[in-house]
């Protein structure tokens, strides 16, 4: 990506011999929403706060719209936070908070009104600007800390998971309301957090990191449909994993052997015979029947459990093997199918629907990866 609103460009941090984040690097455009996240410890907080000029980079260095700013004081970086705490002063009134960083800045008094109460009107908390914050219920002093920052005019909103502490209908509310803000303000926003509903509804890109790198970066959909790694693949979920070496060639097509059975691949012709591969399958891809003979790859299997989703259910299966398969079906079909636990059942797909998985990073390697 060229002309890049927001440059991160190589950035690592450690604390003595524990690396935090190794060779982070990623353009941004202007109004663009990025979501980053991974397992707690992977490193997605350390970075927000290198941006914040909470933590200051061992190497590699920030660009905001031309200008470097990694060497900047935290005031002067217009990268405002909003915390996973919120962090409001609590003997502070609704206005006093959304005021305190204009006066920091020496705006004069009427000014820091007028804007502190137009962000409250905006938000639709006008009516409790001269109520304390401890009063407030938490969506609504997440709309103060939101207001406290954007009275900021910043170029740049930073997010550290700033939805967790509210309950599900809340924070599925302020989903659609912060996605709403941010497509209107064109501001560039930097969203860390553990949720995949929060980061697949509302970025426009996501980044997955594990253990301090950038593992896949990518649209939500990209991320969801076509993981790149082993990794990716199981922290994102609904995907099954069978492992195995590359087999002949038989009739011009293509097979995996698995400790399960031998399985067609529709891609990978450029592996060579012996090599081996993590072949993925979506959930909703797989199918499930009692008999078999109803899919061309297809795998014996034992009805573990089932988890109720919703509209569809997930069926836990295991191999022969002792590998783990989910199979999602809708309501309807469940009940078709008359399976009990236990049960043997086969799982199947077509190989169009069934992908490989690049090659785990070898030990050692530290790659640099940017947005495509």
């Amino acid at each position: 990506m060229t002309n890049a609103h927001l440059k991160l460009d190589g950035l690592a941090k450690s604390y003595g011999r524990f690396v935090a984040v190794e060779e982070f690097s990623l353009d941004i455009s202007e109004g663009e929403f990025i979501a980053i996240m991974g397992p707690s410890g992977c490193g997605k907080t350390t970075t927000l706060r290198m941006l914040a000029g909470l933590e200051t980079a061992n190497r590699g260095q920030i660009t905001l719209a031309g200008t470097r700013i990694d060497q900047l004081p935290v005031w002067e970086r217009e990268t405002p936070l909003v915390w996973q705490s919120l962090a409001l002063f609590p003997f502070m009134t609704v206005r006093e908070n959304v005021e305190f960083g204009l006066k920091m800045r020496g705006v004069s008094r009427a000014e820091r009104r007028r804007r502190a109460d137009d962000w409250l009107e905006r938000l639709g908390i006008s009516s409790y600007a001269d109520r304390n914050v401890a009063r407030l219920s938490g969506g609504q002093r997440q709309r103060v800390a939101l207001a406290r920052s954007l009275v900021l005019e910043p170029k740049v909103l930073l997010l550290d998971e700033p939805l967790s502490a509210l309950d599900a209908h809340m924070a599925i509310k302020m989903q659609g309301e912060l996605k709403k803000l941010q497509r209107e303000l064109g501001i560039t926003f930097v969203y860390v957090t553990h949720s995949h509903s929060e980061a697949f509804s509302l970025a426009d890109r996501v980044v997955i990191m594990n253990a301090g790198r950038v593992e896949q970066i990518g649209s939500p959909q990209d991320i969801f449909l076509r993981p790149r790694s082993k990794f990716v693949a199981q922290f994102v979920g609904g995907i099954s994993l069978l492992e195995g070496r590359v087999s002949d060639k038989e009739d011009g097509k293509r097979f995996l052997d698995t400790p399960d059975g031998k399985v067609r691949l529709a891609h990978g012709a450029g592996l060579a015979k012996g090599a081996t591969a993590d072949l993925a399958v979506r959930a909703d891809r797989i199918s499930v029947t009692v008999e078999p003979g109803w899919g061309e790859n297809e795998i014996a299997c034992t009805l573990i459990s089932e988890e109720f989703a919703g509209a569809v259910v997930n069926l836990h299966l295991e191999t022969a093997s002792g590998h783990s398969l989910v199979a999602q079906l809708q309501q309807r079909d469940l009940e078709q199918l008359d399976a009990s636990i236990g049960a043997r059942v086969y799982a199947s797909w077509h190989p169009d629907d069934g992908f490989l998985l690049e090659s785990t990073r070898q030990s050692g390697s530290s790659p640099r990866v940017r947005a495509a």
